[in-house]
């Protein structure tokens, strides 16, 4: 990122950060309400007053601090950086829970970086967020996408939390991203043609309505089925033929007494590709330690690849060591994912 696009994005945060402040205190509101609330001034290049609220005074301030943002002239990556640092502040001031943090970008850009190769041959791309929360790690990759392919690019997400969702649009609306959002639970009937690859950081715990969970193979045979298993299902189903599923899910994923069921619906709908354990230093805690899994549908060209890439990565702070394991696995995914045999 250029020093210019840094001073951009900071500039566009403490924007954000102070006419959430000003909107928090003159709409008796949440910090993370007063943030969609102004982030929809923004975007409607006015500011929103209702039953005298927020009244003249503040209004003011706010068209005053508007002002100094250029928006036309930002590119993505500057306004998808100083959304995640607004929803940062969001978490910490509103104390929000554990499933709407957001995905670290070191984790995103690695993502991207894998998923490229993978679909770089394709004119037409539409990707799929069946948990796209703020759409942070989505844009974070549809970006890396745009700077490196000359794709027809979009995409849709969905998510259940309305709030998560405002932010998406948001998100993607100042980004100027092809993304269609959809506020519904992605356990059930999508309704969306068959898409080219799925990038999500799975919701992780049970899924509560077990009447909708039953109807997946990944269900758990008594209590609540776990959401990242019925996710998993859900993303492979609605890929097309030869279609690539890039997933963080649980470091664990395959270590719990569910794994059986998991494993069944996989063999007969999935290649297995890669599982690529991250760091441990990015995660607080053993049980919120994640991993990259890399599922394709069959059909088209797909083939399970001769050697399963599993690995972990070393410590992003070990640069060599970082790099040395991703050559490995671009090396891997060029002469065995996806070599002609």
């Amino acid at each position: 990122m250029t020093t210019l696009s840094l001073k951009e994005t900071e500039t566009l945060f403490n924007v954000f950060d102070q006419s959430s402040q000003l909107l928090k205190d003159a709409l008796a509101t949440s910090y993370l309400d007063a943030f969609i609330e102004s982030g929809d001034n923004l975007i409607e290049n006015h500011v929103q007053v209702e039953d005298g609220r927020p009244d003249t005074a503040t209004v003011e301030q706010l068209t005053t601090l508007y002002q100094q943002v250029d928006l036309p002239t930002y590119n993505a990556e500057t306004v998808r950086q100083a959304v995640q640092l607004t929803m940062l502040k969001a978490i910490q001031e509103d104390k929000i829970q554990g499933n709407h943090q957001i995905t670290p970008d070191s984790i995103g850009m690695v993502m991207g970086y894998l998923l490229i190769r993978l679909v770089e041959k394709q004119q037409k791309l539409v990707l799929l967020d069946p948990a796209v929360g703020t759409a942070n790690l989505l844009t974070t990759v549809m970006n890396q996408l745009t700077d490196a392919t000359a794709h027809d690019l979009s995409a849709i997400g969905f998510d259940n939390d309305d709030s998560m969702l405002s932010v998406a649009d948001i998100n993607v609306t100042l980004q100027h991203a092809t993304v269609e959002l959809r506020h519904q639970d992605a356990i059930g009937d999508l309704l969306i043609s068959p898409v080219d690859a799925v990038v999500s950081d799975l919701p992780v715990g049970y899924y509560p309505i077990d009447e909708k969970a039953t109807k997946f193979k990944t269900a758990a045979k008594e209590g609540h089925s776990y959401v990242h298993h019925l996710l998993i299902e859900q993303s492979m189903q609605n890929l097309k033929p030869g279609g690539f599923a890039l997933l963080l899910v649980p470091s664990q994923l395959f270590s719990t007494s569910e794994t059986k069921g998991l494993l069944d619906f996989l063999q007969g709908t999935a290649y297995l590709q890669a599982f690529l354990t991250l760091p441990k230093d990015l995660f607080a805690a053993n049980q919120s330690e994640k991993a990259i899994l890399l599922l394709q549908r069959p059909g088209e060209t797909a083939k399970q690849a001769d050697k399963v890439m599993i690995g972990e990565f070393p410590s992003f702070k070990d640069q060599s060591g970082f790099q040395k394991f991703l050559a490995e696995v671009v090396n891997w995914e060029l002469n065995d994912l996806l070599a002609v045999k």
